[in-house]
């Protein structure tokens, strides 16, 4: 079996394709995340980072170049399969939390299991579990309006991987943070990868949270070097 959980052969992709305005964003650039390996996505903005981040995690598509994701191609699968495959292979953490308001901390990480068929008494486990690796189990039954910024980012790493995903892909995860909570929160993110033996490929504009990574890759004009 490979151990390559991410594998992106030449993704590229533009936007107002064949108009006076096209913008190249992907040049058909290839990126391999092994198991168990967290790189460090470099770029400026409006680089490209972002799109290629929806792209391997499949809420964008490719105008060219292959997604293989855990040994399995992902041409060609319906939106059902790929739904899946995001539900279940695939974690999600942005700049801003989006945690739903109307819930508390617990029920945000046990509503995506749910959606999964996890018995609701096991999802309330994991998630109690997921707060206390990241130290905020206190805070169970507070709603986001209620956390701190780095408890909301917090919640949201539970959240990405709640359902036990291979690959985690983060954009800006700390962005939103002043520099010491930044610095918190992205320990016990990194503490939560390494503890579950994700891969991770994680967009950061903080070149010193990149060299705390495996690997640096740099997205500039399209290409990664």
């Amino acid at each position: 079996m490979s151990d390559i959980v991410l594998d992106l052969k030449g993704i590229a992709k533009s936007y107002l394709k064949g108009t006076p305005g096209e913008v190249r964003v992907l040049s058909g650039l290839d990126l391999s995340v092994r198991r168990g390996e967290v790189v460090a996505l470099v770029a400026p903005s409006g680089a490209g980072k972002s799109t290629l981040l929806h792209i391997a995690g499949l809420l964008d598509t490719a105008d060219a170049g292959t997604v293989t994701i855990s040994g399995r191609a992902m041409a060609g699968l319906s939106d059902r399969a790929r739904t899946d495959v995001r539900r279940g292979e695939v974690g999600f953490v942005y700049q801003f939390h989006h945690l739903l308001p109307e819930f508390s901390a617990l029920e945000n990480i046990v509503l995506p299991q749910l959606a999964n068929a996890v018995p609701k008494s096991r999802a309330e486990a994991r998630a109690r579990e997921l707060l206390a690796r990241v130290g905020i189990a206190p805070r169970a039954d507070h709603r986001p309006a209620e956390l701190s910024g780095g408890e909301q980012q917090r919640v949201a790493f539970c959240r990405a991987l709640a359902n036990g995903p291979k690959l985690l892909l983060a954009d800006e995860p700390t962005g939103n943070l002043d520099p010491a909570t930044a610095d918190q929160v992205f320990a016990a993110l990194m503490e939560l990868v390494r503890d579950t033996g994700l891969s991770a490929l994680i967009a950061t504009h903080n070149l010193e949270l990149a060299a705390r990574m495996d690997r640096v890759v740099h997205l500039d004009n399209g290409v990664l070097h």
